[in-house]
């Protein structure tokens, strides 16, 4: 494939990933069903990131995942900020998620990791703590800001399309597994790429050396979020 970089009219690739996790805004049975049905109907592949609590409750869901055909990673066991752990804390969270995520799809989540909230994706005592478990930090280039409750979905959507064009080839694009907005605005984000030229890929179809240990922060969450609404 040619390598194309900002404003991209060539083929490019882009890494859908999505954070799936127990919510905490409200939400809605059946959200990532949708979201995995408007990826199926493209035939797009992406990677997940899933929160072991929430595997251990929704079992069926993450074995969907994995049989769909897209890659996992490991979003912590219970979701906390990674760099608040003890030494021994940070490896018994992530062997937590890692066993259960292997034990209800029958996949290996390394090397990818997700820290939760993004805190501690460059902190030196996050990365040695990964490394020594068969990890590595994955952060983001565009952020979808699905979660925020204000978001309109028509917003995300081009925002979300605007912004993984101009970056080009290899976007990583964050998103979650319970937002509506992420269910309303994913097809349109499909439909978007795909018309510009995009293929969707998980992240072991990328060059690893160019995957981002840090986050896009773009916005400053919250206080930064007003221009984002339509007057």
């Amino acid at each position: 494939m040619e390598r194309v970089g900002p404003g991209a009219s060539a083929p490019f690739r882009v890494a859908l990933t999505f954070d799936a996790e127990h919510p905490d805004r409200p939400t809605r049975p059946g959200v990532t069903d949708e979201l995995l049905d408007a990826l199926a109907a493209v035939a797009a592949r992406t990677t997940w990131f899933l929160q072991g609590r929430w595997v251990e409750a929704y079992a069926p869901l993450a074995r969907r995942v994995a049989a769909d055909g897209h890659l996992l990673g490991n979003h912590s066991f219970y979701h906390a900020r990674m760099p608040l752990f003890s030494a021994d804390g940070f490896a018994t969270d992530v062997s937590a998620a890692d066993e259960v995520i292997r034990a209800a799809t029958g996949a290996d989540a390394r090397p990818w990791f997700r820290c939760p909230f993004g805190t501690g994706a460059t902190d030196p005592f996050v990365l040695d703590g990964l490394a020594a478990l068969g990890y590595r930090s994955v952060g983001w280039h565009i952020d979808s800001l699905d979660w925020w409750p204000r978001r309109r979905a028509d917003a995300l959507e081009a925002d979300v399309v605007e912004r993984t064009i101009a970056h080009g080839d290899g976007a990583i694009v964050l998103m979650h597994g319970w937002t509506t907005n992420a269910a309303a605005a994913l097809p349109g984000v499909l439909r978007g790429l795909v018309a510009a030229g995009a293929t969707f890929v998980g992240l072991d179809e990328l060059d690893e050396a160019a995957i981002p240990t840090d986050v896009d922060d773009t916005y400053d969450v919250p206080d930064d979020l007003d221009h984002l609404v339509p007057a």
